[in-house]
């Protein structure tokens, strides 16, 4: 038999053991059954960690979420239980290391195991480079990317031995394709992308899979608990709008429904919306036209003046353009995902 032959014939081997073992992959992915598993959410006190809870929660998941302020995750277990979940709540910084194991141990000394990890704790700073501090660098890597890495390295000892697990990284399409005003969380989310998809091909083997998720917008409500720089009203005003126009985002329940769906199946990665879709294409292709279109965008921000480098949350940069009937579906999610504290109302 020839050398030509023998490459061939080797190379189709190959072609049938990777055809097979993606084969294997879907066949666990569509024999997971979320009833009665565990699942931990990372900053699930609010917006989409609390609508991705009540998902889980809805398939018979039994579920944990932490943060950091005690009471709205309070509230947040309180509405889980009303719609008859198991819920478990712990005040967690998911940047300290030591936190997030003694979190993972609570968890397990409630419910026994975990058997799906969903880091979506994120924070933002929205305003032009010249405003961003190290610091805001500093605190966007600790949260979406160390965070994540803590919460992984303290559950996976027991999923590999366990040969059994899922694991769901909230990235953004701000982790691949590069957003003017947002560069701490661009820079964080793309580490985190790196980080997700190597942990994913290296967990197959024991059958932990990964899934990376790219939302584009989502009207999760959360706008009013992001940070804006420089001129926050226009800030505020342009983020606000964008998040709650239906043309451009999705309500954050088809999300979470999306997301569950992809961490059923295993799949490595979901990209959330027609837009963030079109957008990560088009980058993946042509980066070069993508990174010009956003330098253009970017002429046309805000400049840095207003309040510099201060940090003011959403609530405290409204102003006439926002709230406004542009950004209504976004504020009506404000209110339904525990976004508010009672009788707190934006104006």
């Amino acid at each position: 038999m020839s050398e030509r032959n023998n490459g061939l014939i080797m190379g189709l081997a190959a072609g049938a053991a990777v055809v097979g073992a993606l084969a294997a992959v879907q066949r666990a992915g569509r024999r997971y059954d979320f009833q009665d598993k565990v699942v931990l959410i990372t900053g699930g006190s609010r917006g989409l960690g609390l609508v991705m809870a009540r998902e889980f929660a809805a398939r018979g998941a039994r579920v944990a979420i932490c943060a950091r302020d005690r009471a709205e995750l309070e509230r947040a277990r309180i509405d889980l239980e009303e719609r008859g979940a198991e819920a478990f709540d712990a005040v967690c910084d998911i940047r300290d290391q030591t936190q997030v194991e003694c979190l993972v141990a609570d968890v397990r000394s409630r419910f026994g195991r975990i058997d799906v990890l969903v880091n979506n704790a994120g924070v933002i700073q929205v305003g032009p480079l010249e405003v961003q501090t190290q610091k805001d660098f500093e605190e966007a890597m600790q949260v979406h990317y160390w965070g994540p890495y803590f919460a992984m390295k303290a559950v996976l000892p027991e999923m590999r031995q366990r040969r059994d697990g899922r694991i769901v990284n909230i990235i953004s399409i701000g982790g691949k394709v590069p957003v003017p005003h947002l560069t701490p969380y661009c820079a964080s989310k793309f580490a985190l992308a790196g980080l997700s998809s190597a942990m994913h091909t290296e967990l197959a083997k024991d059958n932990v899979l990964v899934t990376s998720v790219y939302p584009g917008l989502m009207r999760t409500g959360s706008h009013i608990n992001a940070f804006f720089k420089g001129q926050k009203e226009k800030e505020y005003a342009m983020f606000s709008i964008m998040n709650a126009l239906p043309t451009n985002s999705v309500a954050a329940e088809t999300a979470a429904r999306k997301i569950v769906d992809a961490a059923r199946k295993g799949d490595s990665e979901l990209i959330i919306s027609l837009p963030a879709k079109m957008m990560a294409k088009l980058h993946g292709l042509v980066p070069e036209l993508t990174t010009a279109i956003m330098a253009t965008t970017n002429r046309f921000l805000p400049g840095e003046g207003g309040i510099g480098r201060g940090l003011a949350s959403g609530l405290e940069s409204t102003s006439a353009a926002a709230p406004s009937i542009l950004t209504s579906l976004s504020d009506a999610a404000s209110y339904r995902n525990n976004e508010l504290k009672p009788n707190e109302t934006i104006h």
